[in-house]
């Protein structure tokens, strides 16, 4: 009996113990964070292959391999390992092999896999990679996309150098209107194009030609004799470039003809397992910053176009068939649903577990996949937790997680509460909803200092996600909200483009009526108040220290400072120019100034740190260069971060996503 209250006593104890035991998660624990992405099932449908990333500390990179696990969590084990990048798993129809790309050989090669064996090959030696993999109905094929370059362009020549002359390398011709993009750095000549080749290797065939890009996912007739993709292959691609459509393309002549016309992107075609129909997303462009994106279904010879989702004001992101119903994804109020729609347009929720694989940032996003039988395979997060696996009910739609990726590093770990707030705005009494997170060991009888951090986008949607970098924040002993104010995506069409041409606008009072909201709910020090936010939010934290002097500090992260520049000289001059304006800035220079931060930068007293990255093609670093000149010289307190190397997404490096939140914590600390 005495052993007995012993045991009884340890087992009370226990759990204070392990609270007392954790740690708060730190700035190393970043290298240790895993996530699982791209479930795939087996043709059976009694496994999922998925993708797990984690972080090679030694060089500070990301890193993929293919893990395998049953529909009920058991056998769960590697399929590949190694500080090599595997990723895009695809099992043939047959059930036999696994396909999957690989860049072991320094470049993303087309791996194949035995089942039966366990034994890959390389299918074929590619010089420039591949991507988007699709299997043959028979099995012995795979089709996929790959960069054919060009012939790089000169425009006047030197005379020859005398043997053995040191003379400065050749000047680089540039004649096209889109000529670098962000994460790749300046347009090498040369398209994308789709190839075809023998599933057991051999040469691949290229099937498309031309100065156009094909890149979408693709899709096989059953008789195997046609591929169906989407691209933008219009005479006035390069300055209409998101009209994409529908086409198939003849494997014996290579004849393409398109099965959609209409002016707008129509995307990723996936054709129905009884070979007779075609599902795609797309959507009519008005214009304007935002459209929803429809799921349609149309014939295989392109005609009786149907807009299966018209009824939802939401816009339709992965989509897969089960069956003759399609099952798709969206985002809705911060969180990610899949729902069902059948032949006769009905719309059934299946499951709201789908979560996001931002590494960084609380983004909504993630992705799943769905069996023969109507099972769902999904990237499922928590607040709390990066993204596992999970299975969701074909019936209930009840969602199982049936992998725990991170226990080892998060179970140890305290972590700050994350909890749901709705509040309205005082411009015009729209529900704003955010989401409150707290110190790690947070007191009810204290207050603490708040970071309100905004998203980027601007169309695009935070949610109740794992985030590195605010729980970052958090146990530094800030209090940090986040908020998905109009403009972003999750809430309808309307409330997403309640920022069209006013952009930032009244997106300023949405947020600040958010600070005043949980300044009343009692543990927020009004008088420490900071406010941060990257690209859009960098837009927006400039706009708000432009607006008013309540806030101690500001860290604006890679923003848009003057439209006008931005305009010019981002990867994204189209879009501005054609989207967010109805004018070009030379038109227009009154409305691009108006809404530009630069021009409220003489009511700045907020001490700011600008931070960018060096490579940034989206938001130049050029921008930030603007703003901080600009503070200097009025005496407003001010620093610049450079971080070298980096493109727009400065977290892509797990170092970069440290180096951002201290250089962030320490300024705010500093102007307590």
């Amino acid at each position: 009996m005495k052993n007995l209250f012993i045991l009884i006593s340890m087992i009370m104890v226990l759990p204070t113990l392990a609270n007392a035991q954790k740690t708060n998660f730190d700035w190393l624990d970043v290298f240790e964070l895993e996530y699982a992405n791209d479930p795939q099932f087996s043709a059976g449908g009694s496994e999922i292959v998925y993708v797990r990333t984690f972080m090679d500390i030694m060089k500070d990179r990301k890193r993929s391999n293919l893990w395998r696990v049953g529909l009920d969590g058991s056998n769960h084990r590697p399929v590949t390992s190694g500080l090599n990048n595997n990723s895009n798993p695809r099992f043939s129809p047959d059930g036999t092999m696994l396909a999957f790309t690989s860049n072991e050989s320094g470049k993303s090669q087309i791996m194949v896999r035995f089942l039966d064996t366990g034994k890959s090959f390389e299918v074929a030696q590619l010089q420039t990679g591949a991507s988007k993999l699709t299997w043959s109905p028979d099995s012995s094929q795979i089709a996929f996309s790959a960069f054919v370059p060009g012939k790089e362009k000169t425009y006047a020549s030197l005379p020859k150098a005398p043997e053995g002359a040191e003379w400065a390398k050749k000047a680089t011709y540039i004649g096209e209107l889109q000529y670098r993009n962000d994460g790749r750095g300046y347009v090498k000549p040369g398209n994308s194009q789709i190839f075809v080749v023998p599933a057991l290797g051999g040469s691949p065939r290229q099937i498309t030609t031309g100065a156009f890009n094909h890149t979408s996912d693709i899709s096989w007739s059953s008789d195997q004799t046609t591929l169906y993709f989407s691209a933008n292959r219009h005479d006035v691609h390069k300055s209409e470039h998101r009209n994409s459509e529908i086409y198939a393309v003849n494997l014996t002549d290579g004849y393409i003809r398109a099965l959609t016309y209409r002016f707008g992107p129509d995307n990723n075609p996936k054709i129905s397992p009884d070979g007779k129909l075609i599902a795609y997303t797309g959507s009519d462009d008005k214009r304007m910053g935002y459209h929803n994106n429809s799921l349609y279904v149309m014939n295989i010879d392109g005609s009786n176009v149907r807009n299966m989702t018209q009824s939802l004001d939401r816009s339709v992101g992965t989509f897969h068939w089960s069956g003759k119903a399609v099952y798709f994804q969206y985002t809705d109020l911060g969180s990610n649903k899949v729902s069902r729609v059948s032949m006769a347009g009905d719309i059934y929720e299946i499951s709201s577990g789908v979560s996001g694989t931002s590494f960084g940032r609380p983004y909504a996003g993630g992705t799943f996949n769905v069996s023969a039988d109507g099972t769902i395979a999904m990237t499922y997060a928590t607040a709390m937790d990066q993204a596992n696996i999970g299975v969701a009910d074909r019936r209930s739609g009840d969602v199982t997680q049936i992998t725990d990726i991170n226990a080892e590093l998060l179970d140890h770990r305290k972590l700050g509460t994350v909890e749901e707030v709705w509040y309205k705005s005082s411009h015009d009494g729209q529900d704003i909803q955010g989401w409150l997170v707290k110190p790690t060991d947070f007191d009810a009888s204290k207050k603490y200092p708040l970071i309100l951090e905004i998203h980027g986008g601007p169309f695009s949607a935070y949610g109740p996600h794992f985030s590195a970098e605010i729980q970052l924040m958090a146990n530094n002993g800030y209090m940090v909200l986040y908020t998905n104010p109009r403009g972003s995506t999750g809430y309808g069409y309307d409330f997403a483009n309640l920022i069209h041409l006013n952009y930032p606008g009244n997106d300023y009072d949405d947020l600040i009526s958010g600070v005043d909201h949980v300044i009343g709910l009692g543990n927020v020090d009004p008088d420490k108040l900071y406010v941060t936010g990257g690209s859009g939010g960098g837009v927006l934290s400039s706009w708000i220290i432009g607006k008013t002097d309540r806030f101690k500090a500001a860290v604006v992260a890679k923003p848009v400072i003057n439209w006008t520049s931005f305009a010019l000289y981002s990867d994204m001059a189209l879009t501005a120019s054609k989207y967010w304006f109805d004018k070009m800035p030379w038109d227009d220079q009154e409305n691009y100034w108006r809404r530009s931060p630069l021009s409220l930068v003489g009511n700045v007293t907020t001490p700011t740190m600008l931070l960018g990255g060096e490579l940034d093609m989206r938001t130049p670093i050029s921008e930030s260069e603007q703003y901080y000149q600009a503070l200097k010289l009025q005496n407003v307190e001010a620093a610049l971060v450079r971080i070298p190397g980096s493109y727009h997404g400065i977290t892509a490096r797990p170092s970069n996503l440290v180096t951002k939140v201290q250089h962030i914590v320490k300024w705010f600390d500093e102007h307590k």
